[in-house]
């Protein structure tokens, strides 16, 4: 069984939407399914088979959830420290062709979220940074072709 990679922050939001899929969602899912076997037929009823379906994807959701909240290995960003790029790192970056400067933090794969600016530590960029130091360029197989940034920060915590 692999351990996944995570910080402390990514860890508490798993457990609470674990949380909030058993003690919220669950319920309100059993009481739809409920009330619309109340209203007679259920082969053409599509309130019921909505509700079986959102179920479904509810359970299906908490197994996961619970899969990787058991497989978690939490690293303390606040603990790390050193001059090469890894896992928990916020780096700042520049666009060697547009100069457009980019900060990301090298987050586990459930915490990943672009806008919020944490990339998933199995992402092509975050590979190509893992390793390198302040002052180094890496080249990225991008979708849209190769792109060049040079590491202008690295930051913990």
């Amino acid at each position: 069984m692999d351990k996944v990679p995570m910080t402390s922050a990514g860890f508490e939001s798993l457990k609470e939407e674990l949380r909030r899929r058993q003690q919220e969602e669950r319920p309100r899912i059993i009481a739809a399914i409920s009330e619309a076997r109340a209203h007679g037929d259920l082969s053409e009823n599509a309130e019921y088979h909505a509700a079986k379906e959102s179920q479904s994807l509810n359970e299906g959701r908490i197994s996961e959830l619970e899969d990787y909240t058991a497989r978690a290995e939490v690293i303390d960003v606040s603990k790390l420290s050193g001059e090469k790029v890894k896992f928990g790192a916020t780096v700042k970056l520049i666009d060697e062709d547009t100069e457009e400067e980019k900060v990301y933090q090298i987050v586990g794969d459930q915490e990943a979220d672009v806008k919020q600016g944490r990339i998933s530590i199995s992402s092509p960029i975050a590979r190509a940074l893992i390793g390198k130091e302040e002052g180094d360029t890496v080249e990225v197989a991008a979708p849209g072709g190769a792109r060049s940034y040079e590491i202008i920060e690295l930051r913990w915590g």
